[in-house]
This record gives C-alpha cells, structure tokens and sequence, in this order.
C-alpha cells in the first residue's frame, strides 16, 4: 500500500509542477516518491504497475483539457470523450510503467543517479515518436537563470536530466543510502560556469503580430467568410498605422478556425497581396492549401511586400484529432471542417525576407525540440510560431503550449514571434524570456521589436545527442546490473 502511495504521490507532484498550478521548485522533488517505491518493489511486474498508475493519474491530470477537446470540438459528447480520453491516458503511461519496472533495478547500483537520470531523459524522447509529446520534465525550468544555461547545448532534455538526477539522489538519501553516491550531483554546480543567457535587449526590428479571435463555433457562410477577410486586413492596416515612425518589416497572420485559400481564393489574394503593397511590408498567413490529389495542407504562405508569393510552408507534424483521426477511433470526428484529414508536409522551409531568413512553425509542431532546431540549422534568424489555441478553450493549456515555445527559443537561440487566434499571441526572446503578450480572448494586434540571430548553438548544430547519449547511459546501466546478477523479480 505505501508503495502504491508513493508512486500516486509523484503523480501529484508532477501535475503541480505545470501550469496550471506552475509550482516549478517540484521539479526536482517530483520524481523522489516514485523512485523510492521502485527501489522497494523488487518485483518488476509490480513495478510495471506502480509507473504505469502514476502515469496514468499524471497524463489524466495535466492534460485534462483533452476531454473537452473531444466531446465539444469532436463532437463525441461527454461520455464517448471521458472514454476517449481516458484510453489516450492508459496508452501514454505505458512510457512510465517502462520507466518504473527499469529504474528500480538501476535504484540499487551506486551508479543510480546518473543512470535513472538517463534512463527518463531516453523514455521521455520516445513521447514524440510514438504518438504524442507534451511538456517533458525540463520545461518546469523555462524561467531557472543557471539550468536554462543547458538549453543551448542539449535542449530541454538537459534540463530533464538536472532534474531527475536530483530526485534519484533525495530518494537515495531518504533510504539512508551511503554518503559518497551523492557525489553524483558534484557536477551540478558546474552549471554555473556555462555562459550566461543573453542580456534582455529592445529589438532591432518590427513586425506586427494579429490576434483576431475568431470564433471556434463560427458557421461560415460567403457574406461571413468575406467579412472575416476584411475584418483581417483592416486590423492589420490599423495595426501599421498606429506606429508610422517605424513600419513593420512583416505582418504576421494566426492560423485560425476558419476557410482561408489563399492560392485558390482569387479574392483573398487580391486582399492579402494589397495588404502587402500598401503596408509596404511582408505578410505571413495561416492557410489551407492541397496536394496535387486535392488532400488539405496546413500551410503558411509568405507574400512579399510587391504583392508576391515568396514560399509555402505545409505543416508536418499533424495532430491527433485535431487535423487526422488515428486508427482505429474513426467514429470520433477531428476538430478540423475540411473534408478528410490533413496530409502531412515533407520539408522544412527557410524562406528569405530581405537580406535574411525566418522560418515558420505551425502550432503542435513546437512540441517537438528536433524539429524546431531544423529551421535554425537551415538559416532561420527568426522563428515565427503560428498557432490556433481556441480549441483549448479556458485550460491551462494554453500556458502550457507557451511554455514549450519559450524554450524553442532558448534552444537555438532565436526571437520568435508568436501569433495566435485568441491568446497567447507573445513576442519572445533568445534566452526565452517573454517580451509581451496580448490579453486572451480578445481582437488585438502587438507592434512588437524582434532581431534577427545568425550565430547556431551546439543544440541547433548537432541536434538531439544528448537524449541519445542518455539511452546509451541507460542500456550500459542496465546490462551492467544484468551482468553483475541484479535483476530479480
């Protein structure tokens, strides 16, 4: 029993760590309960079950807005989307019961700390290739001075790592384990010799970011459709001429809940492209464009300030539900109006503004660090985040979704301007410090400063290595504990 309150425990502390209660000093502590549970179940199929618990309470409760996604923008109504919802948190915690039944074997080598510490970093990777990735353990320390140092070199999953180090070795220290295994955390205090995040600067550029909270619910018609077109344009006029001393370089659109066809709308892209000619500016919008067969993109298009399109950027990383229904639930309906599901792009693009590069990533796609990290490999001096939030409707999500995209930022280095249908429309900067924000829920546009960055972090050159070094930490660990004869249970 004391076990099974153990690993519940560390489920709870999880869910208080992010928004949205963001105590983030749980941080390190989260994780001490359940490792202290591991180390005493010496059966792994119980400890299967114990991670595989606390994973489940832990997805359950962060992402509860998942519910109502599905019964209100699904349209599966409250009883089918609890259901839905509680078999996507069954699947999710398989990650921790892996993460469970393995740690406790490592919990008992002096070499615990780093090895357990490696062993989450390596099962917290796997979120994104199998399905569905969301807030991992290090972006508690989006706004930590001395841990955000790490972003730079090994991303967010750095951060993971200080983190579950530091529970591995208070769980040690709670089972009265010798003195000399904490000397694992020795290297933590050598964060303080990395290079301080960059000071907090004005930008040296402008652009214009649109907030035009467009209803989710919204029944288009063509006198509506229309009129949102104008409503768009005219909020980017004004936008441009509040601030004439100094004109925005670009003009950036959300996606949003709405038919926008730019390269098939005639008169769309006479508006957008006049748009463009008369703010003298370039404009980024969120569309829907097709394959040769006709499948939906999510796309962005950039138009130059003659009035020309300059590049498109089909989105590649789809969401569940919201753009595609995964198999086999196809009796639940995806949030999106097009017909069928969304196809996915097969490349990134770096489109060029002038002198310079930005390059677009669109909503989901900033929950996966590898990704995001190509745009800045390829020469993006600005990242640009357009997302529609609405379909979170008034959960933490939100706040959680802008805390992943801060650390975007800090990873590579790079501004990004966010744009977002209904909040939370930011500006924010190199070292992912916020810059501003736009009220939620509210039709707005943010005359925001930004500069461009040529210079690449060792994370946007080399990518995703140390997750892997991590794996290759944790299979050493447990081949280890294999030859020396400790794997009971």
């Amino acid at each position: 029993m004391l076990n099974w309150l153990l690993a519940l425990a560390s489920a709870a502390l999880l869910i208080f760590t992010f928004p949205k209660f963001s105590i983030v000093w749980l941080a390190p502590v989260a994780l001490v309960p359940l490792l202290v549970a591991m180390a005493r179940e010496p059966r792994w199929p119980r400890r299967f079950l114990l991670g595989w618990s606390a994973g489940v309470v832990y997805w359950f409760g962060v992402c509860y807005w998942i519910q109502f996604v599905l019964s209100f923008h699904g349209g599966l109504g409250d009883a089918a989307g609890w259901a839905v919802f509680l078999l996507f948190a069954v699947a999710k915690a398989l990650h921790m019961g892996v993460f469970g039944a393995l740690a406790g074997v490592l919990m008992r080598r002096w070499w615990a700390s780093p090895a357990v510490a490696a062993l989450w970093v390596a099962v917290e990777m796997t979120h994104g290739p199998l399905g569905f990735a969301w807030l991992a353990l290090g972006n508690a320390g989006i706004d930590m001075g001395i841990p955000m140092r790490l972003a730079p070199f090994t991303g967010v999953y750095g951060l993971s790592f200080v983190f579950a180090m530091m529970a591995a070795a208070m769980a040690m220290a709670v089972m009265r384990r010798p003195r000399v295994e904490l000397l694992w955390l020795a290297p933590i205090l050598l964060l303080a010799l990395l290079p301080e995040l960059p000071p907090a600067e004005r930008g040296r550029e402008t652009a214009l970011l649109l907030q035009p909270n467009i209803s989710e619910t919204e029944q288009w018609t063509a006198a509506s459709v229309d009129a949102m077109k104008r409503r768009l344009v005219m909020l980017s006029l004004r936008g441009t001429l509040a601030e004439p001393g100094q004109p925005s370089s670009i003009i950036v659109w959300p996606e949003v809940p709405a038919p926008l066809y730019y390269f098939e709308d005639p008169v769309l892209r006479g508006y957008v492209d006049n748009l463009a000619r008369a703010a003298k500016a370039y404009v980024l919008l969120g569309i829907v464009a097709h394959t040769p067969g006709g499948a939906p993109l999510n796309s962005a298009a950039l138009i130059s300030p003659e009035g020309e399109p300059v590049s498109r950027y089909d989105k590649v990383n789809l969401v569940p539900f919201g753009e595609f229904v995964p198999w086999p639930l196809g009796f639940a309906n995806k949030i999106s109006t097009e017909i069928g599901d969304f196809a996915a792009g097969n490349r990134v693009v770096v489109s060029p503004v002038g002198a310079h590069k930005i390059g677009t990533f669109i909503c989901y796609e900033s929950v996966f660090p590898g990704f995001v990290r190509k745009f800045a490999a390829g020469g993006a001096e600005v990242l640009i985040n357009i997302s529609n939030d609405g379909w979170f409707g008034r959960s933490a999500a939100r706040e959680q979704h802008l805390s992943m995209v801060r650390m975007r930022a800090a990873e590579n280095r790079r501004w990004i301007l966010r744009s977002t249908n209904d909040g939370i429309t930011a500006t924010i900067d190199s070292a992912g410090r916020m810059r501003g924000t736009l009220p939620l829920y509210t039709e707005a546009t943010s005359y925001t400063g930004f500069s461009y960055v040529q210079t690449q972090t060792v994370y946007t050159r080399f990518g995703d290595w140390f997750p892997l070094l991590c794996a290759m930490v944790a299979v050493l660990g447990l081949v280890a504990a294999l030859v020396t004869g400790d794997l009971p249970g």
